[in-house]
């Protein structure tokens, strides 16, 4: 008897130590993102949930309580795409072909065709080159990646994170920026959408495709074969006697479990080369970069065909140490020019749209990064919410994450200051219910700082 009584205490106090304590943060503002802005209010958060926000809400009892006063309270923010935590020198390629153009910061990745060995080369589409639509990030995510700490200290709370290996990358997880053992336990959705990528994995002499009209064809000719595919398992599973069993296909499984495609398109001429191939396909699609969604064209292009744009916080720049003898065109010149301007043209224009890091990490750079869109033209309140319900509307669940609403996920930034000012400092952070203290800002070059307790500094 004195065994089972002691291993229920056990038990109760480890279940104790693993759920965060019951929080209130009063007289604080609350900017809410779904509705107005509360001036002086509470909000609770109790097993990583919201249970009340509002002005006149009553303190628990059992709260853990955090004077508001002076400080303001924002959903956290949310990586609308993001590679944090996934293994490798992911990058996010946003042009539709190989180099790009002046004024355009793209890193093309190398990679080995999904099914052939080092050695070989792939001669079509069967050999299903540079392809791992299976590949889910929730399972390859690495909890100690110091990229997680750093974006959480600049109020990321959450990331919708792609492999992004080859043409299909894989499909995308939607997580959770909390400190954990286990990949398990931040992941909010497991699949969110299915990353392709034009950049060209076999090169000059290197294997189909080598070309951006053979990539385009190979990603019509794998959505063929998965309708085909679909229709031959149908058929064998409603009377599979006398009939051989179809061969399973890795591949085409993944493009057929994958909820929505994501496209990159930063020039004009790429977007609307994207959502006419988007359309071909019959696929929900979103697409990334937008580099040149200033320009009108853009936004009636996306209006039209009703599909949401993720646009790059890497702002165009001029390359380091160019060379001389390299001519800038105008072009490239007016897009490093109004490239920032476009969230504001695309709020004006009624076009979905959210942000995305693009591979910033560093609190500062976030911060100027959004800050230029601002300048550009975009409200502070359309950049807290490109940044945290938009982005969670893009990828439906809006019912969970982006904003401050009772039954949402516990994620909440605390800062003294308007968030994006430059005096403003991030005081704390809630993902899932639990308190993070901002790490200080790592110099340039220098390694991240280390990723806290999950239990927070109480």
């Amino acid at each position: 008897m004195k065994k089972l009584l002691a291993a229920l205490v056990l038990f109760c106090v480890c279940a104790f130590a693993a759920a965060p304590l019951p929080v209130a943060i009063r007289n604080a503002r609350i900017v809410t993102v779904s509705g107005p802005p509360i001036a002086k209010g509470t909000v609770v958060i109790r097993n990583g949930l919201i249970e009340a926000v509002g002005e006149s809400v009553a303190v628990p009892a059992d709260a853990w309580v955090v004077d508001g006063e002076g400080l303001t309270v924002y959903p956290g923010l949310i990586d609308a795409l993001s590679t944090w935590g996934m293994p490798g020198a992911a990058t996010i390629v946003t042009t539709a072909g190989r180099g790009g153009r002046a004024g355009q910061q793209t890193a093309p990745i190398t990679t080995i065709p999904a099914t052939l060995t080092p050695t070989e080369r792939a001669r079509g589409p069967e050999d299903r080159p540079s392809t791992t639509s299976w590949v889910l990030a929730a399972d390859e995510i690495q909890t100690n990646d110091p990229r997680i700490g750093r974006a959480r200290s600049a109020g990321f709370a959450t990331a919708v994170v792609f492999p992004t290996r080859g043409i299909f990358g894989g499909q995308g997880s939607i997580v959770n920026l909390g400190a954990a053992e286990k990949a398990g336990e931040l992941v909010v959705t497991p699949s969110a959408g299915q990353y392709i990528s034009l950049t060209r994995a076999g090169g000059f002499g290197g294997g189909f495709p080598s070309a951006l009209m053979g990539t385009i064809s190979y990603i019509r000719q794998i959505y063929l074969d998965a309708e085909h595919y679909k229709l031959v398992q149908e058929a064998y599973t409603k009377d599979p006697r006398g009939v051989p069993r179809p061969q399973y296909d890795r591949a085409l499984e993944g493009v057929l479990e994958s909820r929505r495609i994501l496209l990159p398109a930063n020039r004009l001429v790429e977007i609307d080369r994207m959502l006419r191939l988007a359309a071909e396909l019959k696929q929900p699609a979103i697409l990334y970069g937008g580099q040149e969604a200033y320009r009108p064209e853009s936004a009636e292009l996306l209006k039209r065909y009703k599909t949401p744009l993720l646009v790059s916080l890497k702002w165009p720049e001029p390359q380091r140490d160019p060379n001389p003898e390299d001519e800038v065109t105008f072009r490239a010149l007016e897009t490093r020019d109004k490239a920032p301007a476009a969230p504001g043209l695309l709020k004006k224009a009624g076009v979905q749209f959210a942000l995305f890091s693009d591979g910033l990490d560093q609190p500062r750079d976030l911060q100027r990064a959004v800050k230029k869109a601002i300048d550009g033209g975009l409200s502070r309140e359309d950049a807290i919410r490109a940044l945290t319900l938009s982005p969670a509307e893009i990828y439906g669940v809006a019912d969970r994450l982006g904003s401050i609403e009772k039954g949402k996920i516990g994620n909440l930034i605390v800062t003294r200051g308007e968030l994006f000012d430059d005096r403003t400092r991030v005081e704390m952070i809630f993902i899932d219910g639990r308190k993070y203290a901002p790490a200080p800002e790592a110099p340039a070059g220098g390694r991240g700082p280390a990723t806290e307790n999950p239990g927070g500094d109480r």
